[in-house]
C-alpha cells in the first residue's frame, strides 16, 4: 500500500463546540519539507479554548480547522532539499513556522514573525492527524533515551524556557508561580533548573497543588476566589497580603493563567526591581495596579510562544535536568480523540497533561 492510499484521520474543530474526525488525503510535500507519522499530540489549553469559545484573542475560528500542535512522531518521507534528517527518525515538531526573512527572524527572535504559520491557529491547520507535512528545518530529531511521549511535551517546555530566558533567573533566586496547569509546572521546573532556591506555586485547584508538592515546588498556597461583590484590585490586595504572611517577596513572579487577578498580584508579590513574565493569555485589557511598577521599578516582559528553545529543550530531558513523564498522567488513541478533550474539560481523575496517540 502507498501512502497516498493510507488512512489519514485528522482530529477537526468543525465549529465551536463541534470536534469530529475526517479523513482527508495524505499531505504532499514540499522540497523543503518531510511527511510525518504523528504518534503523540498532547492537548492544550489552547486547543480546548478554541473548541469551547471559538477563539483567543485576535485568532478567531472562520472555518473547520484540524487541532493540535504539541506533537512528535516518525519521518515517512522526506523532501528533495532535506539533507538532515531521513525516513524512520524519530523528531519533536515545533509548529509554528517562520518567514525566515523579515527583521524579527534575521535577529533570531522568529517567534514575532507578522508571516508565523502556527499550528492549530486560525487558519492553519494542527498536528492532531496521522500523517502531517512540516519544514523539515522545524522538526528536531531525538535521542534514544526520548520516548515519544516526552518529546511531544517539548513543545510546553519551551515555553517555560523562553519564560526563564526572558526573567533571567539566577542561581538562589526565589521564584513565584500563578498557575498549576503544564506551563505552570513546567515553569517551575525550569526556575529550578535555571538554579532557583524557592519556587512557590499558586492555583485555585488544591487538587492541582497537590501533585505540584512532588514536582518542582517548595510551597503551595491555595487560592480563595473573590467574595460576592468584592473588586479584582479589592480581591488582590488582600490575597497578597495574607501571601505575604507565610511568603517572602519574590524575585521572579510568573503568571501562567491571564486572569486579571493574578497579573495584578503577581505585581505586588514581586521585589522591589524585580520581575515580572506574563506566560498566560486573558483579557486582551485589563487593570493593573501602576504604582507598583512604576514605584519599585518592577520589571513586566510578555512572552509569545517561545523561539530558538527545541534544540534545548532536547538536551534538558535527555540528560534528566528536567524530567517531563509524570506530567503524562492519560492517554487515549486517536478514534477516541473526542473522548480525551471531553476529560481535559471535565479536569477529572487529577488529569495534568492528556496525549492522544496515533
Amino acid at each position: 500500500m502507498t501512502l497516498a492510499q493510507e488512512t489519514n484521520v485528522n482530529v477537526v474543530l468543525r465549529k465551536q463546540g463541534e470536534i469530529v474526525l475526517e479523513e482527508r488525503p495524505v499531505p504532499t510535500i514540499e522540497p523543503d519539507q518531510v511527511l510525518l507519522n504523528i504518534k503523540v499530540t498532547g492537548i492544550c489549553g489552547s486547543d480546548v479554548h478554541y473548541w469551547l469559545h471559538g477563539g483567543i484573542g485576535d485568532f478567531k475560528l472562520k472555518e473547520p480547522m484540524v487541532l493540535g500542535h504539541e506533537s512528535a512522531g516518525i519521518v515517512v518521507a522526506v523532501g528533495d532539499k532535506v539533507n538532515h534528517l531521513k525516513v524512520g527518525d524519530r523528531v519533536a515538531v515545533e509548529p509554528g513556522v517562520a518567514c525566515r526573512k523579515c527583521e524579527e527572524c534575521k535577529t533570531g527572535r522568529y517567534n514575532l514573525c507578522l508571516e508565523m504559520r502556527f499550528a492549530a491557529t486560525p487558519p492553519i491547520d494542527g498536528t492532531l492527524c496521522n500523517y502531517y507535512a512540516h519544514a523539515a528545518d522545524f522538526c528536531y530529531k531525538i535521542p534514544d533515551n526520548i520516548s515519544l511521549e516526552e518529546a511531544a511535551c517539548i513543545e510546553p517546555l519551551s515555553v517555560a524556557i523562553h519564560a526563564a530566558n526572558r526573567s533571567k533567573i539566577r542561581s538562589g533566586d526565589r521564584v513565584f508561580i500563578f498557575g498549576a496547569g503544564p506551563v505552570g509546572l513546567l515553569c517551575a521546573a525550569m526556575a529550578k533548573a535555571s538554579g532557583a532556591g524557592h519556587v512557590s506555586m499558586a492555583d485555585i485547584s488544591p487538587q492541582r497543588l497537590e501533585f505540584a508538592k512532588s514536582y518542582y515546588t517548595d510551597s503551595q498556597i491555595v487560592l480563595q476566589r473573590p467574595d460576592a461583590g468584592e473588586s479584582n484590585i479589592e480581591y488582590s490586595r488582600r490575597t497578597s497580603k495574607a501571601i505575604l504572611e507565610t511568603e517572602e517577596k519574590a524575585d521572579v513572579v510568573i503568571d501562567a493563567t491571564g486572569a486579571e487577578t493574578c497579573v495584578q498580584m503577581s505585581l505586588m508579590l514581586t521585589k522591589n526591581g524585580g520581575c515580572v513574565v506574563l506566560v498566560g493569555m486573558g483579557s486582551a485589557v485589563q487593570n493593573i495596579p501602576v504604582q507598583e511598577i512604576s514605584a519599585r521599578e518592577v520589571d513586566i516582559r510578555g512572552i509569545f510562544r517561545y523561539c530558538n528553545t527545541y534544540p534545548r529543550a532536547v538536551k534538558m530531558i535527555s540528560t534528566g535536568s528536567i524530567d517531563v513523564k509524570p506530567l503524562i498522567t492519560h492517554s487515549y488513541p486517536l478514534k477516541n480523540a473526542v473522548d480525551a478533550f471531553e476529560h481535559v474539560k471535565s479536569g477529572r481523575d487529577g488529569a495534568v497533561k492528556v496525549v492522544i496517540l496515533g
